[in-house]
């Protein structure tokens, strides 16, 4: 345990900023009144997101003894990814069952009237299960790349 304790404080921190944001969206009204603007909006996290994994690597350096290379930083990173995802079916019932209840039918509503799909297909796409699914996969997808990039920013040989 003692051996991924940074990526498990990490993956924590990540998961507690996945829910400040979240709040964030809701109180300036992208569950809702603001809903158009989600699909755009939604995409700005990636700044925090990175600046976590940013720090997360260089937390793991540092506990390394200084050095760090590539594939220890990415392997890092993919951990911190693989916890996040675990936990996102957490944040995911806590957001649309207690936070954003209206998300779903103000969703669905809205790619109706666009005309993006039927009624049956935002039905199918925007739900609980559906959206664990995608947090879990693109919690894992987004932090492998990230962590690649980050990683190549964070290694360091010894001197």
């Amino acid at each position: 345990m003692k051996k991924i304790a940074i990526e498990l404080k990490w993956g924590i921190i990540f998961f507690a900023i996945i829910l400040l944001w979240t709040v964030f969206e809701k109180s300036i009204g992208l569950h809702d009144e603001r809903i158009d603007k989600h699909k755009i909006l939604t995409n700005f996290f990636a700044i925090p997101a990175i600046i976590v994994y940013v720090l997360a690597l260089l937390d793991k350096r540092k506990w390394l003894g200084g050095t760090m290379t590539w594939a220890q930083g990415f392997l890092c990173g993919l951990v911190i990814a693989v916890i996040v995802s675990l936990l996102s079916p957490i944040g995911q019932y806590l957001t649309h069952v207690y936070l954003s209840p209206e998300y779903f039918p103000n969703v669905i509503a809205l790619s109706v009237e666009q005309g993006e799909m039927t009624q049956e297909q935002a039905e199918a796409f925007f739900n609980l299960n559906s959206y664990i699914k995608q947090s879990m996969i693109g919690a894992i997808m987004m932090g492998a790349i990230t962590s690649a990039i980050v990683a190549i920013f964070t290694r360091k040989k010894q001197a």
